[in-house]
């Protein structure tokens, strides 16, 4: 056993977990972040998507010194069959206000980087180095066991990830079911600034955020997404592992698929395949967080199952490094009055109850069950694709009223399952 005892120990370098480090470090707590990966990011794959709202109230003007990639200055969303597609936009400077902004962030940089500045902060960080188990005396989590190696903490914050074998293996959660996640995979694709602008209709450090259904997962629960960086593509497929094997496919097969669309294989045309990555997602909200607090510890970021996916868009790094920081609140409101008990350790509980994390959480919380339906990804893309068909496609035959050809696609669904998948849809959003 290590003579030296810290404040708090975190186990995992991801943004919640470097959130946590970099307040606690801040406030001249004696705290160690343990990354597994060789350095922190190294295993993350995310588009990824990152709300700058979090991490401003934790470090003003972040932005400026952080590796970001470029503002979301325009969201669009498909619709697509195999051969078709029915695209929205929207575009705002509304997007790029303070406090509403977001960027586009390549995680293998971005997370190396806030790792790093909660080691400047004090923090003593370590990379390389698996954590085995954790030590539980007298009924509370005292500290982790690296091989041989003991380190005792009066906290122990889980930032670990989805799958945190650590949790499950302690009983602290249970064991994750295919249900509740989904596979993420991921390509870059390097392509020249100017070529990205001239493709994607953006200008300087403008960025785009692009999600699709339908086709990308052959009709099964899931959807692609593209995002574009700096000087390349982050572009892919998320599968719910649940439903992996319904449609005959592999996730190579479907992300194949995807990029050869006739609507897709122009946005990545001349790219260089630069990277190609997998990683589980949380998908199930509310419904997968496990006890977040306990004696002496507190579980943050994909290890508590903090993540939003509702169709037109996906959050997940915003909850981890609010609630890394939340964690980081509670440790220092448990040192200040040198209470580390479960019920002191149950104001994290509350914090995370108080913000944005849980309440939008709560009011997502039908979303999971909502997307189960397989007409989402098959029969509405269909729908959708084949009145556009109707309505743009001049072929010397008498044109249709629009009333008919709404009507006649209507049909193909059928009303009552319109009516009921519209006030599913309603009261889940």
């Amino acid at each position: 056993m290590s003579e030296e005892k810290f404040d708090a120990i975190i186990v995992g370098g991801g943004v919640a977990g470097s959130t946590a480090a970099y307040v606690l470090a801040k406030e001249g707590l004696n705290v160690l972040i343990i990354e597994r990966g060789n350095y922190s990011g190294s295993k993350n794959v995310t588009g990824g998507r990152l709300y700058t709202h979090s991490l401003e109230k934790i470090i003003p003007g972040f932005a400026e010194e952080a590796p970001v990639e470029r503002k979301v200055a325009k969201e669009r969303i498909s619709m697509m069959t195999n051969d078709s597609a029915m695209t929205v936009e929207y575009a705002s400077s509304c997007l790029g206000k303070q406090g509403h902004d977001s960027y586009v962030v390549l995680r293998g940089k971005f997370d190396r980087w806030l790792f790093g500045k909660a080691e400047e902060a004090g923090a003593m960080a370590a990379s390389g180095i698996r954590v085995d188990e954790l030590i539980v005396k007298d009924g509370r989590i005292s500290g982790i066991r690296c091989g041989d190696d003991e380190m005792e903490a009066d906290v122990v914050i889980l930032a670990d990830g989805v799958n945190s074998l650590l949790a499950e293996n302690t009983g602290l959660k249970k064991r994750i079911i295919p249900s509740q996640v989904s596979i993420g995979v991921k390509e870059t694709y390097a392509l020249s600034s100017q070529v990205i602008e001239e493709r994607f209709g953006l200008t300087g450090n403008e960025g785009l955020s692009w999600l699709f259904a339908g086709a990308p997962t052959d009709g099964i629960a899931g959807g692609g997404f593209l995002y574009t960086n700096m000087d390349s593509i982050s572009i892919g497929i998320v599968v719910g592992l649940g439903h992996i094997g319904e449609n005959n496919k592999t996730v190579t097969e479907m992300i194949n698929a995807f990029e050869s669309h006739p609507l897709v294989a122009p946005l990545i045309r001349d790219g260089k395949l630069v990277e190609y990555s997998g990683h589980v997602v949380p998908e199930a909200g509310l419904s997968m967080i496990p006890q977040l607090s306990g004696n002496g510890y507190l579980i943050c970021g994909d290890a508590a199952g903090l993540c939003i996916n509702v169709g037109y868009m996906v959050r997940g790094m915003d909850l981890a490094i609010t609630s890394g920081a939340l964690a980081a609140k509670t440790v220092i409101d448990a040192k200040n009055t040198g209470d580390y008990s479960e019920t002191k350790l149950k104001y994290y509980d509350q914090l995370l109850a108080d913000s944005y994390v849980m309440k939008d959480l709560k009011t997502y919380k039908g979303i999971p069950d909502f997307m189960e339906n397989p007409r989402i990804f098959n029969d509405y893309p269909k729908m959708i694709t084949d009145i556009m068909g109707e309505m743009f496609v001049v072929d010397g035959n008498p044109s249709k009223p629009m009333h008919k050809i709404v009507k006649n696609n209507l049909k193909s669904v059928g009303f009552m399952n319109l009516i009921k998948d519209a006030l599913k849809g309603a009261v889940s959003l």
